[in-house]
């Protein structure tokens, strides 16, 4: 889960529906970013960081997504 991303969020009073719509994506897809599920395009990431107010790149900073944490894991 991206903690730093919902606790944007939530300072700003926002629902993921709310943030989903000022950063032009899918409430679910938005949800999956959050969640660490999927990991957001630099479009989109640029989109969410707007609608928000933070830097787009610490979508790239932090732990990538379970998802692929466990493929690397298995690449080992």
């Amino acid at each position: 889960m991206r903690v730093w991303l919902k606790e944007i969020r939530l300072q700003k009073d926002l629902t993921q529906e709310q943030t989903a719509i000022k950063s032009k994506i899918s409430r679910s897809y938005y949800t999956h970013i959050e969640s660490g599920v999927k990991n957001p395009t630099v479009e989109t990431a640029k989109d969410i960081a707007f609608a928000l107010e933070f830097k787009w790149t610490n979508f790239f900073e932090s732990q990538c997504s379970l998802k692929e944490q466990k493929t690397y894991k298995e690449m080992l």
